[in-house]
C-alpha cells in the first residue's frame, strides 16, 4: 500500500548510507590545532541537526542528493533518547521483518508509553493501525506526529493518503503539498497533488 512505502521501515536506509555518512561526517570535522591544543567542538543538538537537514532536503538539486538527505533524516529521527525505547524499538523493527505485527504492535505502544515525544514509534504504529483497517487510530498518531514535527514528510503524505479515502480532497491537498515542500523528490505526491488539484481546484482555462 502506498502509506505503508511512505512510512518505511527505515533498517534498509541505515545499510545503504552508514558508509556515505560516515565520510561526510569525517570530512565536514577535520582535526585542528591551535597553539598546541585540539580544538573540540560540542556535538550539535539532535532538533538542530534534524532542521538543518530538511532545509537541505526542501533545496535538495537533485534525486540522488535528496535520497541521501532522506536516509540522514530517518537515522536522525531513531535517537529517541532513551536506552530502554531504542531497545524496543529495535525488537519491534524485528518483529515487522518476521511478520509478527501483534507482537510489534504491542512493543511499540510500550515505546510510545516510556518516550512520548519519540514520533518514529507513532510514525511505525501508524503503519500497522492503516494495515489492520484502523483508520481512527492511524490518523490519531499521524496527527500527533505532525504536530511534534511539522516537517515529517512522511506523516504528511499519510495524513493526504487518509484524508484522500475519506473524501476530504482539500485536506489531502494541503497535507500532500506541505509534504512536497519539505521533500520536492518525495515519490508518488507530485501525482496526488496533481489529481487532487484537478479534483479541488479544477481545471484552468
Amino acid at each position: 500500500m502506498m502509506l505503508r512505502r511512505l512510512l518505511p521501515l527505515l533498517a534498509v536506509s541505515l545499510a545503504l548510507v552508514a558508509a556515505d555518512i560516515g565520510a561526510a561526517h569525517a570530512q565536514s570535522n577535520p582535526r585542528k590545532e591551535h597553539s598546541g591544543r585540539k580544538s573540540l567542538k560540542p556535538p550539535q543538538n539532535p532538533a538542530v541537526r534534524l532542521d538543518a537537514l530538511y532545509d537541505a532536503l526542501a533545496k535538495a538539486p537533485n534525486a540522488e542528493t535528496a535520497k541521501i538527505l532522506e536516509a540522514k533524516i530517518e537515522i536522525a529521527r531513531l535517537q529517541s533518547g532513551s536506552p530502554t525505547a531504542d531497545l524496543l524499538m529495535s525488537r519491534a523493527r524485528q518483529s515487522l521483518a518476521a511478520k509478527d505485527k501483534r507482537l510489534a504492535l504491542e512493543l511499540l505502544d510500550s515505546v510510545v508509553s516510556i518516550a512520548p515525544n519519540f514520533v518514529e514509534a507513532r510514525a511505525q504504529r501508524a503503519s500497522l493501525y492503516y494495515e489492520s483497517k484502523d483508520i481512527p487510530r492511524a490518523l490519531a498518531d499521524l496527527r500527533v506526529i505532525v504536530a511534534k514535527d511539522p516537517k515529517h514528510y512522511q506523516a504528511l503524505t499519510g495524513l493526504g493518503v487518509i484524508f484522500q479515502e475519506l473524501g476530504e480532497d482539500k485536506l489531502a491537498l494541503e497535507a500532500f503539498r506541505r509534504a512536497a515542500a519539505v521533500d520536492p523528490y518525495l515519490e508518488g505526491a507530485d501525482e496526488f497533488i496533481r489529481k487532487l488539484q484537478l479534483k479541488v481546484e479544477g481545471q484552468e482555462i
